[in-house]
């Protein structure tokens, strides 16, 4: 098979969907790689080192585009790449397509077939592909939240660990999952007064489990929400519903609620955001400030660390691309559960029926 290895275009993206030794992996396979000139750059690699691997530079990306079978990316398409999708072709990537439309639509014209990594998910309902960028979203979100609750930025004045004679911070984690887990482990290790809510009560025992006494944890409904908002410093949202739209969880009239200051970190803005006022921001210009409340909303937050992103994301793409590359699609979707979950759309229909739902539209199974 011929492999695209396409440059992000996305604003301030520095991962890159292939390492030099990821994508030498394919060679050793028996599959081309072509290589978009630069595509490496914000990670490191230089073209130099995918050539000594064995990949082709491409410099013209429509010619990449055209010739290669399946395209491997990181983030989404966006509106300029649409047109240089052909039919038939394979698209390996992120694609939250419950809150992007018109890539959506993009994608059933052309009839591409679409392998989401944030949908293809083991037998055990572990989502493989999404977890790593999990990881570091949710360490991430505790970074950045305790950045911006310094008053320069807009924020409290809080320190989240406190200090002897003061009170630790409070920090709220909505969503005990990958990266909530991982919010907490940061939230914790810093010493902030840390709560994680969730709706399964088998999650909060775990979380308690994991990490003790230190944790508080609270069913997830709107009367636990609406009290421990009020008096939040770091408000973390980090719901997700694997294909679907993001659920509201805090809406514009809670704000009036909330300390003046007070920030919230929404992981979950890829899927359209848990909270009602968030939006999507970029590294450069990362948050915006809704009645006194400090929103931080980077659609790619794990980009700002690319390196450990890309080495983490590559490390577990590749199992499953290599499957796509080896057997084709129709045979992979055949043999591979895994492969068959991640499916989104083929042939100009959709296949995924929680983004089928968050559009109004068909689907069928895959």
């Amino acid at each position: 098979m011929i492999i695209g290895l396409a440059k992000e275009i996305k604003k301030e993206e520095y991962r890159v969907g292939l390492t030099p030794t990821s994508a030498k992996e394919y060679i050793d396979h028996g599959h081309r790689v072509l290589v978009e000139s630069g595509a490496g750059n914000g990670t490191g690699f230089a073209d130099a080192e995918y050539c000594n691997c064995g990949c082709e530079i491409v410099s013209d990306r429509r010619k990449l585009f055209a010739d290669a079978e399946m395209i491997i990316k990181v983030k989404e398409p966006l509106a300029e790449e649409f047109d240089l999708f052909h039919e038939g072709q394979l698209l390996y990537t992120y694609l939250h397509l419950a809150a992007a439309p018109a890539l959506t639509r993009a994608l059933l014209d052309r009839k591409v077939t679409g392998i989401a990594y944030e949908t293809v998910s083991e037998a055990d309902g572990s989502l493989p592909l999404l977890a790593p960028m999990s990881q570091i979203a949710g360490r991430l979100a505790v970074q950045e939240g305790a950045k911006y609750l310094e008053k320069p930025f807009g924020g409290r004045g809080i320190l989240l660990s406190g200090v002897p004679g003061t009170p630790r911070g409070k920090v709220l984690i909505l969503g005990g999952g990958v990266a909530g887990s991982n919010a907490c482990r940061i939230a914790l290790g810093i010493g902030a007064d840390t709560t994680v809510f969730d709706v399964s009560a088998r999650r909060l025992a775990e979380i308690e489990n994991t990490f003790g006494n230190s944790v508080k944890t609270l069913y997830s409904n709107p009367g636990n929400i609406d009290m421990a908002i009020r008096e939040a410093d770091l408000i973390i949202g980090a719901v997700l519903l694997p294909g679907a739209a993001a659920p509201r969880l805090i809406r514009r009239d809670d704000l009036a609620k909330m300390k003046p200051g007070a920030v919230m970190v929404d992981i979950s803005i890829d899927q359209g955001g848990c909270f009602e006022t968030s939006k999507p921001t970029t590294h450069t210009d990362p948050v915006f400030n809704v009645e006194g409340i400090v929103h931080y909303c980077v659609a790619n937050m794990p980009g700002a660390v690319s390196l450990t992103s890309t080495l983490a994301l590559t490390s577990v793409t590749n199992r499953y691309g290599l499957q796509l590359a080896d057997l084709g699609i129709e045979r992979a979707l055949t043999e591979s559960a895994p492969i068959r979950a991640g499916l989104n759309c083929m042939a100009g229909h959709l296949t995924n029926k929680a983004v089928a739902e968050s559009h109004g539209m068909s689907y069928i199974m895959a």
